[in-house]
């Protein structure tokens, strides 16, 4: 029987989703992205090399797969297109293999431009983005006043439109935000020189998925960013611009719920986090920086250094909760290799009260001091190790107790960077 899985990240991103993805690809007909935007970083290393991905999905590294760009994804052309020829020096053929949803909200210069300017406004107090225009191009879809992927083939339509959002944004621009205000007619002419290089791969992508599924094919959808940064239920307001969790599948690639068979959540066997907010269990000695050196903590998309920390298991409740999370892959564990003592994260005192699970908005979280437990480290490696079996026995009981506090069992245990670095306990695709 066909299954459908989603792989979504189950703290603040940067979990290790694109590994993955790339891993469980080889078992399914087509990847499906189906939020965010290029944004999102997703880092793979197949024998030894490495790639970075941003927007398209992870599982173009397989030769045979077809990526989908679902109409909950916001795409920059020209970020989408560099991503395309990068991938060409690297020897992989992606174009041919990509389709995008005609009902893609297109990132526009003058999205990029608000903001870096409402960032540098805020000063101290900023959110900590990307700067790619994400934000301000969601702010437009929910407006009702985006320009689309399939209103590039309609040009005097797709002038007329910009033009029109142009004399909004560029008010803010020049007198609230002091910043400079762009050309609309460059800004629209930049924009149609992608739209027949474009042509080929705009297809109906709901429709394309609910047929192929009626055909018994099946399908790996990704998400970007992690359940931490959902826009209605993470650190809000320190959070991104789309529902991150597993049910904005639905909406944002056009399937219904009784598609989705399985859902899997991706965490690392310590936290980190990127930008600002609230983190409970960030470590800022030297520990934290050990995690940092050795997991290489630095943003795939940015370069910037993410705050570390030890696990936090009152958050992953969380997030399995409102994922409905069937499985957890648990990623990086050999970076908590040789600590002569790893903590876990088992809940949160608030105002004199235990908690156990995450309370919603960044105000709450900031007021929650982590309650831990330890346990003894290892000092053998597991790196690449392959078999639950081969792990320390103080891994084991670490890496059990961690299932048990998040009330989710572990389906997958990454032990290194590369595809084969993975011990698998439960097949996702199964029955």
């Amino acid at each position: 029987m066909a299954k459908n899985v989603v792989v979504v990240g189950a703290q603040w991103g940067d979990e290790g989703k694109g590994k993955i993805v790339d891993w469980l690809t080889e078992k399914v007909d087509g990847v499906v992205r189906f939020n965010g935007g290029h944004n999102a970083g997703h880092t793979l290393v197949i024998n030894g090399a490495k790639t970075i991905l941003r927007l398209i999905p992870s599982g173009i590294m397989h030769p045979t797969s077809t990526c989908y760009i679902g109409n909950g994804a916001v795409v920059s052309l020209e970020a989408l297109f560099r991503e395309i020829d990068e991938l060409k020096t690297h020897g992989v053929d992606a174009e041919p293999r990509i389709r995008v949803s005609g009902n893609c909200p297109l990132i526009m210069p003058y999205h990029i431009a608000l903001d870096h300017a409402r960032e540098a406004a805020l000063g101290d107090k900023k959110i900590g983005t990307t700067g790619r225009g994400i934000g301000p191009t969601y702010e437009d879809k929910v407006a009702r006043r985006s320009v689309r992927v399939a209103d590039l083939f309609e040009p005097e339509v797709f002038a007329e439109r910009v033009r029109s959002i142009m004399q909004l944004h560029n008010f803010v621009l020049e007198k609230y935000l002091n910043a400079q205000p762009l050309d609309p007619e460059k800004v629209i002419a930049e924009a149609l020189s992608y739209a027949e290089r474009l042509r080929p791969m705009v297809t109906d992508v709901s429709a394309v998925l609910n047929a192929g599924m009626d055909e018994g094919k099946q399908y790996l959808f990704e998400g970007a960013q992690g359940s931490m940064l959902d826009i209605d239920h993470g650190t809000y307001p320190f959070v991104t611009s789309s529902n991150t969790v597993a049910g904005s599948v639905c909406p944002g690639a056009g399937v219904g719920p009784h598609r989705i068979n399985y859902v899997l959540g991706i965490t690392k066997a310590y936290c980190t986090r990127v930008g600002s907010g609230p983190f409970p269990t960030e470590l800022t000695d030297a520990v934290g920086e050990e995690l940092r050196a050795k997991g290489n903590e630095f943003g795939a998309v940015t370069g910037r250094p993410r705050r570390c920390g030890w696990f936090d298991g009152a958050a992953l409740r969380r997030a399995v909760q409102i994922n409905g999370l069937t499985g957890l892959a648990v990623m990086k564990l050999d970076v908590l290799d040789g600590m002569k003592t790893v903590k876990l994260g088992v809940g949160y005192m608030v105002d004199g009260k235990r908690v156990d699970l995450l309370p919603c908005g960044a105000d709450a979280l900031s007021r929650c001091e982590p309650v831990y437990e330890e346990f003894p480290g290892w000092t053998e490696s597991t790196f690449g190790v392959t078999r639950w079996e081969d792990l320390p026995e103080s891994a084991q009981k670490y890496l059990s107790r961690l299932s048990e506090v998040a009330g989710c069992p572990i389906a997958l245990v990454s032990t290194g960077p590369d595809r084969n670095q993975t011990i698998l306990l439960k097949d996702p695709f199964a029955d």
